[in-house]
């Protein structure tokens, strides 16, 4: 077992306080978005060895079948197929939709002929790999995910008194299907149909109107207002009315497959996907935004959100098991100062979310985790146990496909 120092990423929707009380440093004017824990080439974990310092990533493709375990390096070569993340969100990230692999394949490689640098602006896609996501709440987590029933996205913008909403709910009346969601939220993005900022104005003018008069569709309608003072004018905060807003309690986790648009608007969770920095970005950004390519990415036939109901390993853990190979994440709880096992045995990520902590490995010693202290177990380390006080998150590769429950 290793101990990791993770990178810091200071996006302008970060919180300045959530991610910093967490992990134990002081809260200053800069605002922290998110912190990797992981392998993935852009921002990898740090690591002391005997040799000095190096990334997760280095250490890893130093001894790749020891480190990752054979098991994995069949199924996903010499790379961790995952990256766990901390995430504050102090305000509304972008609206976005992820790739599947195929199409992350077939993008990046095109890209690559192109010989477009991996860090440009205008680049898509900055490696091969889909980005399937779970987000596990630490504190009351606002999400839009999916595209709501169309009938109920129209019975929603059929009230509100704005032109553009009428215009959204004739759409959606007229084929109330996957290809009536498809029209309204192209209407939304296309160049030549995209709404003026005047036209969001008038929609956002409506929501707060309703909201002081007793709005029948508070959530909407706030989240419309709560968008619009961060991006004033962009289609965006129209195109939240047709998604499925919900609010995360701490304790529960959302499974966002590719092709789900979704945002999150605030609060802090931890996050696990699979190894990729894949975004296509539909609006809610100053940021690069490929229409074309998000509009062949997008899945529009209406579903919920895919909460992930727990299951128990242990008295003490809860699996959530996403309908992925790439990883898993269960959180254990400690509270008998017993020693209790922790699931898996390839390559984990342990990050202690509350109390101290114990870890035991059967192969070699023991770290101590305090509140925000993480650690890196390689498969040759085998099984592990937690003893003390406290709450740890586990990041793992599941050893055969898992089932779920959403």
């Amino acid at each position: 077992m290793i101990r990791l120092t993770n990178p810091a990423q200071h996006y302008s929707w970060g919180s300045r306080t959530e991610i910093p009380a967490l992990l134990g440093f002081p809260a200053t004017s800069e605002p922290v978005a998110e912190s990797w824990m992981g392998a993935h080439p852009r921002a990898p974990s740090r690591v002391t060895t005997q040799d000095g310092e190096t990334g997760l990533d280095a250490l890893i493709a130093s001894d790749a079948e020891l480190l990752l375990g054979p098991d994995v390096m069949a199924r996903f070569g010499t790379a961790l197929p995952y990256l766990l993340k901390l995430i504050g969100a102090g305000g509304p990230l972008s609206l976005q939709v992820h790739p599947d692999i195929e199409q992350a394949r077939r993008g990046f490689a095109a890209e690559e002929a192109a010989a477009i640098p991996v860090d440009a602006p205008h680049r898509n896609y900055r490696d091969a790999n889909h980005k399937p996501e779970l987000v596990y709440a630490l504190t009351p987590f606002e999400v839009l995910c999916g595209f709501r029933a169309p009938h109920r996205a129209a019975a929603l913008l059929g009230a509100i008194d704005a032109p553009l909403a009428a215009q959204l709910h004739d759409l959606l009346t007229a084929q109330p299907s996957p290809a009536g969601v498809r029209a309204a939220f192209t209407q939304l993005l296309e160049p030549g149909t995209r709404p003026t900022p005047l036209q969001v104005h008038e929609v956002v003018r409506a929501c707060a109107a309703r909201l002081d008069m007793g709005s029948p569709s508070t959530q909407a309608d706030r989240t419309v207002v709560l968008l619009a003072a961060a991006y004033p004018g962009d289609p965006g905060v129209v195109t939240s009315l047709l998604l499925n807003a919900i609010t995360l309690q701490p304790g529960e986790a959302m499974f966002v497959p590719a092709g789900a648009v979704h945002a999150y608007l605030h609060g802090l969770a931890v996050e696990i996907m699979a190894s990729s920095d894949n975004v296509l970005r539909a609006g809610l950004t100053p940021k690069h935004v490929d229409v074309d390519e998000l509009l062949r990415t997008v899945d529009y036939v209406a579903a919920p959100p895919m909460r992930i109901v727990p299951e128990f390993f242990h008295a003490a853990t809860r699996v959530f098991n996403a309908p992925v190979e790439d990883f898993g994440l269960s959180v254990t709880s400690v509270e008998d100062d017993l020693v209790h096992p922790l699931p898996g045995s390839g390559p984990r990520i342990l990050l202690c979310l509350e109390g101290e902590l114990t870890i035991e490995a059967s192969a070699q010693g023991c770290i101590t985790l305090g509140k925000g202290q993480s650690l890196f177990a390689p498969a040759c380390d085998g099984g592990l146990t937690v003893g003390g006080r406290g709450t740890v998150v586990q990041a793992d590769v599941p050893e055969h496909p898992r089932s779920f429950s959403a």
